[in-house]
């Protein structure tokens, strides 16, 4: 299998606890069927941007977890099980209690980089990187 590049938006209060090592699980529950469901695995890359700003980390997946046909139970059910890991407040499990996909991203070998800006002008919260379409960002991970 190919190893692949994402590049994962976040919101500084879940960043930072991404970098510090306290949150060890990145989730993205969705009501359609999007990236990086069915499209992430095992030891791929992710770099991870700050909302409206700049590439600031790096990770490896450890794991994944993937889930459809979720409703409000099912994700009151993730949430107990797992918000240990995602550290999301009730008003993040409250806008995603609709969700209908999810996908539980474990990571590990997660490091700070100087930051890097890129020329990134959509609203994606999850990106694939490929080898035409990546932001520069694919050199930089050595």
């Amino acid at each position: 299998m190919k190893l692949k590049y994402h590049l994962a938006i976040l919101k500084k209060g879940p960043l930072d606890a991404i970098l510090s090592g306290k949150k060890v699980v990145e989730s993205r529950f969705t009501r359609t069927r999007r990236v990086p469901f069915g499209q992430i695995s095992r030891e791929d890359k992710i770099f991870l941007k700050l909302s409206s700003s700049v590439v600031c980390g790096r990770c490896e997946v450890d794991g994944i977890e993937q889930f459809e046909d979720l409703s409000p139970q099912k994700i009151n059910k993730l949430k107990s099980k797992y918000n240990h890991l995602i550290l999301g407040d009730e008003q993040y499990w409250q806008s995603k209690r609709d969700s209908r996909y999810g996908v539980l991203v474990w990571l590990k070998d997660v490091r700070a980089i100087k930051p890097v800006l890129i020329d990134k002008n959509d609203w994606r919260a999850w990106v694939m990187l490929t080898d035409k379409n990546n932001y520069g960002l694919i050199k930089c991970w050595s």
